[in-house]
């Protein structure tokens, strides 16, 4: 996942490899507390939620970010999507 991210962030070296990381657990982390099963979270084969941890990492990558709001939402009402279907096998 990491160098799919780092493809999307536009970099091409190892710099920032530990913030991405960090991103990458924190998303995961939200979208556990918003009730997204952990197995879930953690997959990363399932499409919706890598789609979700890239969309966090963009709106929380770097510090002067034009687009991190309008990101966060995007962000926030996939979560939200997520964590409405409920049963695991509507977001496998």
């Amino acid at each position: 996942m990491l160098d799919n991210l780092k493809v999307m962030l536009r970099i091409s070296n190892s710099a920032y490899d530990s913030e991405i990381y960090d991103l990458v657990e924190a998303a995961r982390h939200d979208l556990i507390l918003s009730g997204i099963p952990s197995s879930k979270a953690h997959d990363d084969s399932n499409p919706l939620i890598r789609r979700a941890i890239a969309i966090y990492t963009k709106a929380n990558f770097g510090f002067d970010n034009p687009d991190s709001e309008k990101l966060q939402r995007s962000y926030d009402l996939l979560k939200m999507h997520l964590t409405l279907a409920g049963d695991e096998d509507a977001i496998s």
